[in-house]
């Protein structure tokens, strides 16, 4: 029998494989401040401290399962979770959109142009910028 929640990820995943994730340009417009055609580390980490603002209704200074649901899985919340406290403070939400840059910057360069975000790895930073 499949679950809601099996059907929902994998809505999910559709959804953020489609056309409104695909890293056109438009994408890249919304998160590169210094215009310069690509998006670059400190870009990706301002644009993910906006969304944890917006990820924490409760201002609470943390996000927890329900704040992250669609952005990250349980067990990458766990992984990403070095206090084991159930949440991720702004540092650690910041650490794992590091990793995820990595991940999607595989010539090293500093920056993520429209096919690297259009990568699997970039889609999964894009999950939490926006």
């Amino acid at each position: 029998m499949i679950s809601r929640r099996s059907i929902a990820l994998a809505l999910t995943n559709v959804l953020f494989a489609g056309p409104v994730w695909s890293a056109s340009g438009n994408v890249i417009k919304m998160f590169d401040t210094d215009n310069d055609g690509t998006l670059d580390l400190a870009e990706a980490k301002k644009a993910a401290a906006a969304l944890f603002a917006k990820l924490d209704p409760d201002h609470d200074g943390t996000l927890d399962a329900r704040e992250l649901r669609g952005r990250l899985t349980a067990k990458e919340l766990a992984a990403a979770d070095p206090d084991h406290d159930g949440t991720l403070t702004l540092d650690e939400y910041l650490a794992v959109v590091e990793q995820r840059f990595k991940a999607a910057n595989p010539d090293n360069d500093g920056t993520l142009d429209a096919k690297e975000l259009n990568s699997r790895a970039g889609r999964a930073l894009l999950r939490l910028l926006k």
